[in-house]
């Protein structure tokens, strides 16, 4: 296979380049490197930022702020890293400020906790970029590390955004708040959203690891992207592990696994243009490492001093132990939380495996939209006899959310007001408060017997549940009465006797600081997770191969740093098979040397 490096997109690039892709696929790594090869080569370039986890400063060796700077060792590279938590704060300031003193103090709280969402920091985000879509001055091309969601994208172009019916109409918000509070920005944002789908302006980046989580978000996130006509899309898959002959077990593992997922790729991936990078051997920081990403590298050394866990045994722990300590007390909830892709419903399959082969009751359930559990437990081994698997619907239970929303709120709703409404409610904040009633009602079976939920409500919407019952008579969109064990959901989860929360992540960067994102996420509603799972790590499996030694020596800093956040950390290995079925769930979660002696079974 070629291994070009984004020489595609390097030969013919647009003026606005835009790299999107899930956390920890190296969206950051590739689109600062870009941004310095355009400047190499004579450009004026401007590289900006809007993750909320970014490391753009790390990268590029330069403090950013929000305004450009020049990037040290690079002329012509200017670099802004827009705060979109700061964004939105100036947003919900603008929005929620002519109400102060007019509305009751809790409704105005009701309404800046609505403006804490994901919707609001991505639309603030997006509104502190368009002016450089719009009007980009004398900047030969900008890069833009993460792009706006579908969704934001459809909100922005409705017609119905602009109209201001909303300051007197009674459906109030919508997920970004009252949208006339854009409405100055008008001609601003349809310059911005010309200009994104205008193939000879614009590219938008996908980027993408080997791994088949990471393929199936960018795979969605494409579809998502071209319905709102933004055809002009650019694959490139990240981190090819190079397969070169060893001895090593876990690198033949992993080129056999990649070799795998590329070799299925989703047909409408195959159709665009696609570019290849090779996995380095250490995380390309500074304008040397990121100048040396795209460009060949030699074979890395072996390490002269081998690998080592960097944190003290205190703050190690098995998962083992969680399982022990739920057996003996056979009630209870575990909820795995952390971002897409990071393993967390191989996480929470694993432990209800292992808790049911116990013989007690345990339900296993979902909010995946994309149904992952059925995926992990459908292999090799029997399920234990005790064990119940069920699936929260998403889909499901937002149509009959939406359907009931639409005939109450909606029902005199007409024309652009009505399609605002329709918009709103394709929100991911939309999903998780229509999917509360079903995962409250499995939440309140934990009280006898033990349940394990794979993906959490985030803080914010469950801030959003908390206010409800003075919340719920202001904002008539949420119009439906709140069953008792919704009520009780919040109380449930703050009790840490009754709910063990597991934070998932990965040893890397961008998942680490997400991780933490949402760990803070959580202590505002008062959750505290209990510990911290660090998955897929190499430095857990102990290799040999020279690159993959390399890459496990810089875990040791982002495992210190969710020790730091989290207390205590359970190390688990990449696995060399992928964990799927119940006897290799299971094996997943025993102590080390029962875990080592399934190891050579398997």
């Amino acid at each position: 296979m070629p291994h070009s490096a984004l020489q595609s997109i390097l030969d013919r690039p647009t003026r606005n380049l835009f790299f999107t892709g899930k956390g920890g696929v190296g969206k950051t790594s590739l689109s600062c490197a870009v941004a310095v090869l355009l400047a190499d080569r004579g450009g004026k370039v401007l590289l900006v930022s809007t993750d909320p986890a970014s490391n753009l400063s790390e990268v590029l060796d330069t403090e950013l702020v929000s305004s450009p700077r020049p990037v040290a060792g690079v002329k012509r590279l200017f670099a802004v890293d827009i705060d979109p938590m700061d964004a939105a704060e100036a947003y919900r300031q603008r929005v929620v400020g002519p109400y102060r003193g007019v509305l009751p103090d809790e409704v105005v709280a009701g309404i800046e906790e609505q403006l804490s969402g994901s919707c609001t920091v991505e639309i603030a985000a997006f509104d502190q970029f368009t002016g450089l879509l719009a009007d980009p001055g004398d900047y030969d091309h900008i890069v833009f590390d993460t792009a706006p969601t579908g969704h934001t994208l459809r909100m922005l172009a409705l017609p119905g955004a602009w109209t201001g019916y909303l300051d007197t109409n009674s459906i109030g918000a919508t997920c970004v708040g009252p949208l006339s509070g854009l409405t100055q920005q008008r001609a601003v944002y349809r310059e911005a959203l010309a200009a994104l789908s205008d193939r000879e302006r614009t590219t938008l980046v996908l980027v993408t690891r080997p791994d088949a989580g990471a393929v199936a978000e960018a795979a969605r996130a494409s579809g998502e992207l071209a319905t709102t006509g933004l055809r002009n899309q650019h694959l490139v898959i990240n981190g090819i592990f190079p397969g070169v002959p060893t001895e090593d077990s876990v690198a033949a593992a992993l080129a056999r696994r990649q070799r795998e997922v590329l070799a299925s790729l989703p047909a409408h991936l195959l159709d665009l243009p696609t570019d290849f990078v090779r996995l380095t051997d250490a995380p390309p920081l500074g304008v040397h490492g990121l100048r040396a990403l795209l460009r060949p590298r030699a074979t890395a050394k072996a390490l002269e001093s081998p690998v080592r866990v960097p944190l003290a045994t205190q703050q190690l722990f098995e998962l083992s132990e969680v399982v022990e300590r739920v057996a003996r007390r056979r009630t209870g909830l575990i909820m795995t939380v952390g971002k897409g892709g990071v393993g967390k419903t191989t996480m929470a399959a694993a432990i209800a495996v292992a808790v049911a082969r116990k013989g007690i009751p345990v339900t296993l359930s979902t909010t995946d939209p994309a149904a992952h559990l059925s995926l992990a437990l459908n292999g090799d081994g029997d399920l234990p006899a005790t064990l119940v698997v069920e699936r929260i619907d998403p889909a499901s239970a937002t149509a009959d959310y939406t359907r009931e929303v639409l005939a109450t709120a909606g029902a005199d709703l007409e024309g652009s007001a009505r399609d605002v409404l329709v918009e709103d409610l394709r929100s991911p904040c939309t999903e998780e408060i229509a999917v509360f009633r079903t995962f409250a009602a499995t939440v309140a079976k934990a009280t006898d017997q033990v349940v394990v939920l794979d993906t959490a409500p985030s803080g914010h919407t469950l801030l959003l549940l908390d206010t409800a019952r003075s919340f719920q008579r202001e904002v008539n969109r949420q119009s439906a009465e709140v069953p008792p064990e919704v009520g009780a959901l919040l109380d449930r989860l703050t009790d840490a006797d009754f709910t063990t929360i597991l934070m998932v992540t990965l040893a890397e960067p961008t998942p680490v600081h997400e991780a933490s994102a949402l760990h803070e996420d959580l202590l505002r509603a008062g959750i505290r997770p209990s510990a911290w799972v660090v998955n897929q790590s190499l430095l857990a499996t102990g290799t040999s191969d020279p690159l993959l030694a390399q890459l496990a020596r810089h875990e040791e800093r982002w495992i210190e740093e969710a020790a730091q956040r989290g207390g205590r950390v359970a190390l688990v290995a990449w696995q060399p098979v992928a964990p799927v079925g119940p006897r290799a769930l299971e094996a997943m979660v025993l102590p080390g040397p029962d875990r080592e002696l399934a190891a050579l079974a398997s």
